[in-house]
């Protein structure tokens, strides 16, 4: 069971299951295993919809019980990280975390679903559940979207973090830049006609980041060429991507399975590619939400910590819970 929405397209979608082709495909970030869905995408009649009936209830209980870090553990983490940015002259490092919901009885999840879908209209919104695992998210960061007509490739810079009523410090405006200089180095090597936005406000719901759009005429067949160079981008890993991916691996309390994956489309005219995250692991007794925020050196690590708060919130307030 898969359905989405594109961004600014309100048109439900799911695939049909009439061809072999792999037309969806969610990527870990370790891109290590892939969860695929066959079939043509089409679009879901609303009354069809309607009938269907989702909820946690259907769902596997969680495989191990996690205890996921309190605030007290996480801030420790930070400042030892901190020392290491400091210590190797990092430009930033991305550090994520599991906040763990358990205090229900059972999930409306086609109504969270729902909910998620009218929170953030502007971002890329999926729920899927298989036998073995279920996730559902939200957000705005696209990797990479290729034009099949006439051979553009669009991709964006989003990173810094802060609610939307707070003004943007150097810490935000210092964490965005390596970001926009590591795609720009990597679009220069495949294409000569570059174009790049100047820097502005995206809104999320509760929280904006800033954002830096680029476009670029490519050759079809160095789009997955281009896609493996720019993930994980520092917006999601840190620079330089090798160090900070190893880095990530020994400082995470668990995996990030398909957190800060992503999800790659193909449809007639395009090919989309959806960086996975504001994202939720869902199971019958636990929702796993994974937050994260890009911590340079000048991170405050109790400001950090409210950020992945604040984040969290984009999956737990929304769903849905049955009494």
């Amino acid at each position: 069971m898969l359905y989405f929405k594109f961004p600014f397209d309100e048109k439900l979608y799911s695939t049909d299951g009439k061809s072999e082709i792999e037309n969806i495909q969610f990527h870990s970030f370790d891109q290590k295993n892939n969860i695929s869905f066959k079939g043509n995408i089409c679009e879901v009649n609303s009354e069809d919809f309607d009938k269907i009936d989702i909820n946690s209830g259907e769902l596997n209980n969680e495989e191990i019980d996690f205890t996921p870090e309190n605030e007290i553990e996480y801030l420790h983490k930070l400042e030892n990280l901190i020392e290491i940015i400091k210590e190797n002259k990092l430009p930033k490092v991305v550090l994520s975390r599991r906040k763990v919901f358990k205090d229900f009885k059972q999930i409306d999840l086609k109504s969270s679903f729902e909910k998620l879908c009218q929170t953030y209209p502007n971002a890329f919104r999926y729920i899927f559940s298989t036998r073995e695992i279920s996730w559902m998210g939200a957000f705005s960061e696209v990797l990479g979207k290729f034009d099949k007509r006439n051979n553009s490739f669009e991709t964006m810079s989003l990173a810094g973090t802060i609610s939307v009523s707070e003004n943007w410090t150097s810490k935000e405006i210092e964490e965005q830049k390596p970001v926009s200089l590591y795609i720009r180095n990597i679009l220069k090597n495949y294409s000569e006609n570059i174009e790049e936005s100047e820097t502005y406000d995206h809104i999320s719901g509760n929280i904006k980041h800033l954002r830096t759009d680029f476009k670029a005429l490519i050759n079809a067949q160095d789009l997955e060429k281009i896609i493996a160079e720019l993930h994980p981008t520092p917006a999601v890993c840190g620079i330089p991507k090798e160090f900070c991916a190893e880095i990530i691996s020994k400082a995470e309390k668990f995996p990030r399975e398909l957190y800060a994956g992503f999800i790659k489309i193909e449809t007639e005219d395009f090919t989309y590619f959806f960086v996975n995250l504001r994202c939720a692991k869902l199971y019958r007794n636990a929702v796993h939400a994974f937050v994260g925020g890009g911590i340079t050196v000048e991170s405050n690590p109790q400001k950090e910590w409210r950020e992945t708060e604040l984040k969290s919130e984009a999956i737990l307030k929304n769903l849905v819970i049955k009494h």
